[in-house]
């Protein structure tokens, strides 16, 4: 029987993997293309971050933002987690026939909020409208490019033992948050999504430049498949400590009632960072003095006890491994 694409190759899981590593990469196969990072720094005199991103979210518009909002949040936060400071978007609009000109013109004014906040112009763009019934409503691709922050070099080579895992706030945030809204299943306001743009993240990354080994925020897959990508095929282990982790009561409240992990659930408004232990207690303060990284804690560190794997120690000192998500917790959150 022929192999078809399923919703579950878009969960950022293992499926997600194969069709990027088995299906994609070998066709275009190249160094930079190979980092799988979220950016791509560029040889154009050394200094030129590049990403790209498409947002499919549904429903459109949900608590703590909307499509316009997610996108540029999206790309401007993968060209700050790839070491660079955002500089410039470029905007394409795919649009369904018969989609409304007031939600339209609301997306649009969110990308225009955002952008302005998060210090990046949209220097370039372009618009489709498809037949109606082939379109989703509305898609946008954003693309970003920033400048290289010097003295910063983010590796998965440079992670060690001993090194610190940060977060810099709560866990799981949007895709409880679009899960909810979408499926009728909480009150639209209970659980908001953190989506936001990490740009009051530059100076404490500009300050600890020398001692950050790698940067990541953690959509979809979540964080224990973003922690995955850090260490698979190595020597290292990451291990968690379930009582550090900083999870917001109401998400936790929901995960409960749907049986889901939080730690596979989408933040659009959060970073990983692995740090030098030296510096983690002070760079973890300095996060905490922003308001919006007040959650910020070290949730973990880097050892060899079991390579190539994340693991999750509870407050009993019992432990379970923490694979790549395997299965499609929720579509189009993104």
């Amino acid at each position: 029987m022929e192999e078809t694409i399923s919703m579950s190759y878009g969960s950022g899981g293992k499926k997600t993997s194969h069709l990027i590593e088995d299906i994609i990469i070998p066709q275009f196969n190249n160094e930079v293309l190979c980092e799988l990072a979220d950016g791509a720094l560029l040889n154009v005199s050394g200094r030129i971050g590049f990403s790209t991103d498409s947002f499919v979210i549904y429903p459109y518009f949900f608590p703590g933002g909307d499509i316009g909002k997610l996108s540029v949040c999206g790309t401007v936060n993968d060209v700050i987690m790839s070491g660079c400071v955002p500089k410039y978007l470029s905007l394409a609009l795919i649009i369904e026939e018969g989609f409304s000109i007031d939600e339209l013109r609301r997306i649009v004014n969110s990308i225009a909020e955002t952008s302005k906040y998060a210090g990046v112009q949209i220097v370039t763009g372009d618009t489709k409208v498809v037949d109606k019934g082939h379109g989703g409503g509305i898609y946008i691709n954003t693309s970003g490019i920033g400048e290289k922050i010097e003295g910063l070099n983010l590796s998965k080579e440079r992670i060690n033992k001993g090194d610190k895992v940060i977060i810099t706030g709560n866990i799981g945030d949007h895709g409880v948050s679009v899960l909810a809204v979408r499926e009728n299943l909480l009150d639209d306001d209970l659980i908001e999504s953190d989506c936001a743009p990490l740009i009051e993240l530059l100076p404490i990354v500009n300050k600890y430049k020398e001692h950050i080994k790698i940067m990541r925020d953690p959509t979809r897959g979540g964080v224990a498949t973003t922690l995955n990508e850090f260490i698979e095929n190595s020597e290292l282990c990451i291990e968690l400590e379930e009582d550090l982790l900083p999870i917001d009561s109401k998400v936790m409240a929901a995960c409960d009632i749907l049986g889901l992990d939080p730690l596979y659930s989408a933040n659009e408004g959060k970073a990983l960072l692995i740090v030098n232990n030296s510096v983690a207690e002070e760079l973890v303060d300095d996060l905490k003095s922003i308001e919006m990284f007040k959650d910020a804690s070290i949730i973990g560190e880097v050892n060899m006890n079991v390579p190539g794997k994340v693991v999750m120690k509870n407050f009993l000192g019992a432990t379970k491994i923490l694979y790549k998500l395997t299965s499609n917790i929720l579509p189009r959150i993104c």
